[in-house]
């Protein structure tokens, strides 16, 4: 299986609903450091996985929709706890709609997978993977 990863960020605000979270019910800041990996089982006619500055501005065109955005007040997550493994999901799901458009061009048809990892921090991060 070949695969490519591109990087970009993103900051958001949120605040969660649950004694679990301690301190973190108040509302507070995150950066997120966001990798995206493609995968298929064979590389492209160009010997690539994707075009990777369609890979880099389709993942920047996703993540605008959060950057410098409070989560709380978007309608959908109303209810939710927006954790990292949440927002992880959120882009995938993102992501592949985006590829099912053909944002990623021809080579985005032939991408069998893709993982989705938010880096909260150093320390921490997780991951969302699936099927395309």
């Amino acid at each position: 299986m070949f695969s490519l990863t591109v990087r970009d960020h993103m900051m958001i605000a949120h605040s969660f609903n649950s004694a679990t979270f301690g301190p973190a019910q108040k509302l507070h800041g995150a950066t997120y450091v966001v990798d995206v990996t493609f995968k298929r089982p064979e590389l492209d006619q160009d010997d690539l996985v994707v075009d990777i500055g369609l890979a880099s501005d389709t993942l920047k065109s996703v993540l605008s929709e959060f950057t410098l955005n409070n989560l709380d007040d978007i309608e959908e997550f109303k209810g939710r706890n927006t954790t990292t493994e949440f927002m992880a999901h959120v882009v995938f799901e993102r992501l592949a709609h985006a590829i099912r458009q053909g944002a990623l061009g021809e080579g985005g048809r032939h991408l069998t997978a893709l993982t989705v990892t938010l880096h909260e921090s150093h320390i921490a991060w997780a991951s969302y993977e699936g099927g395309l």
